[in-house]
Parts: structure tokens; sequence; C-alpha cells
């Protein structure tokens, strides 16, 4: 909707009729500064708001699950990773299957 024309629409009805006794004291400044003041939604600005909240929300998901990790982790198991992880990766290799 173009503000401006319905604004100089609205202007010149008006002025083609003799002011009424029944029309409040500036009403016609009343009508266009709510015709202006009418805000036009900035669906970025909507857009960007949205991911900035749910950005937040996960990097704060994030920070609470890393410290709950921290705070439950078992520090009894002095067990190294690399031993760990070999030691799997040579569980289904038989030895016995192994030409010598």
């Amino acid at each position: 909707m173009n503000l401006v024309k319905l604004q100089q629409t609205l202007i010149a009805a008006a002025r083609l009729r003799a002011p009424d006794e029944r029309v409040p004291l500036a009403f016609e400044k009343r009508i266009t500064a709510r015709i202006a003041a009418r805000a036009v939604a900035d669906r970025w600005a909507l857009w960007s708001q949205g991911l900035w909240r749910s950005a937040v929300s996960c990097a704060a998901i994030a920070l609470i699950s890393g410290v709950w990790f921290l705070a439950t982790r078992d520090n009894t198991n002095p067990n190294d990773l690399s031993q760990d992880f070999e030691t799997t990766l040579l569980a289904s290799v038989d030895q016995s299957d192994l030409p010598q």
C-alpha cells in the first residue's frame, strides 16, 4: 500500500467538502499520524532475530551438556584411550587365522 498516495487522496477528499461542526479538532492530523506510524514489518529483521535467539539457546544447551558431562565423568578408570581403541580393533582379528 502506497501511504503517500493514500494520504494525498484523503486530504484531497477532505478539502472538497466544507468543514463540519461534528469533525473534531485536528482530526486529519491524527489520521495521517496513525497512517504514518503504522510500521511495516521487516521480514529480514524478524528472521535474523529468530535465528539469533535459536543460536543463543543452542549455545546454552551445549554449555549445560558439557558441564554435565564433565561433572559426571568417571575418573577412576586410568586406561589410555589409544590402548582401548587398539584392543577393540584387533579383537576381531583372530591370531590363529594368520599365516605363520
